[in-house]
C-alpha cells in the first residue's frame, strides 16, 4: 500500500491522480500545512516540510513529477508514459517537467506574494519578474494546443497531469487567466473520472 502525504490543492493532487489513473492501491495521509506544531511522523518522511511525499515500502520519496516517474517505472508499463522510442515521447519528457520547474514553481512567487507578504511588499520585483517568466512558458502551451489536444500529442499522459495542475493553480491562486485553449483543454483533463475521483480522495484522506 502506497502511502501519498498530502493536503487540499497540493501537488499531491498529482500523485493521487496518477495512481488512480493507473489503478494502484494507496492512502492519503493528509498534512496540515498551516499547522503551528508539525507533526513529527510528517517531518522524519520530510523534514523540508513541502508536500507531497510518498512511501512505498522501503522507499521514501519527495517532489511530485520524481514521484510521478517512479511510480510509472515501477508499476508501468503505462499508456500515461510514452518510451523513449514513441514519437511522442520528446514532448511528453518536456512538459512533464514544465509543468513544475517552469510553470507551477515560478507561479508560487506572486501567489506567496499576494498572499502572504505584506500589503506594501506585494507587487515586488520579484514576482512581476516571475509573472513574466511564467507567462513566456505559457506560449509552449499555447503553441502545442494549437496542434494536439494532449500535450504528448493526441492522448492523455502523465505530462497533462503535471500541466492541468499548474495552469488550475494559476487561475485559482495566483490570477493567471486560462485562454479559451487552455479552458478546453482543461476541460478534457479534469473530467477524466481518475480527476474527480483523486479530487475526492485528496479532500477526504481515507484510505482506499
Amino acid at each position: 500500500m502506497i502511502t501519498v502525504w498530502g493536503g487540499e490543492d497540493s501537488r499531491s493532487l498529482r500523485v493521487v491522480w496518477l495512481a488512480e489513473e493507473m489503478g494502484l492501491p494507496y492512502r492519503v495521509r493528509p498534512v496540515d500545512m498551516l499547522a503551528e506544531e508539525k507533526d513529527p511522523a510528517w517531518l522524519a518522511v520530510n523534514p523540508g516540510d513541502f508536500l507531497p511525499a510518498i512511501q512505498d515500502g522501503d522507499v521514501t520519496m519527495v517532489e511530485s513529477v520524481a514521484i510521478m516517474e517512479y511510480l510509472m517505472g515501477r508499476y508501468g508499463p503505462t499508456p500515461l508514459q510514452p518510451q523513449p522510442g514513441d514519437p511522442a515521447f520528446p514532448a511528453y519528457q518536456q512538459f512533464l517537467h514544465l509543468g513544475e520547474a517552469g510553470l507551477a514553481t515560478l507561479m508560487m512567487v506572486p501567489l506567496v506574494s499576494g498572499f502572504i507578504a505584506p500589503p506594501a511588499e506585494r507587487d515586488n520585483w520579484g514576482a512581476r519578474w516571475a509573472r513574466e517568466c511564467v507567462e513566456r512558458r505559457l506560449l509552449l502551451v499555447r503553441r502545442k494546443l494549437a496542434s494536439a489536444p494532449y500535450m504528448a500529442g493526441d492522448r492523455f499522459t502523465a505530462a497533462d497531469i503535471s500541466v492541468t495542475y499548474a495552469l488550475n493553480l494559476g487561475a485559482n491562486h495566483a490570477g493567471f487567466a486560462p485562454n479559451d485553449a487552455e479552458q478546453a483543454y482543461l476541460a478534457r483533463t479534469t473530467t477524466r473520472d481518475a480527476y474527480k475521483r483523486a479530487v475526492e480522495r485528496s479532500h477526504e484522506g481515507v484510505a482506499a
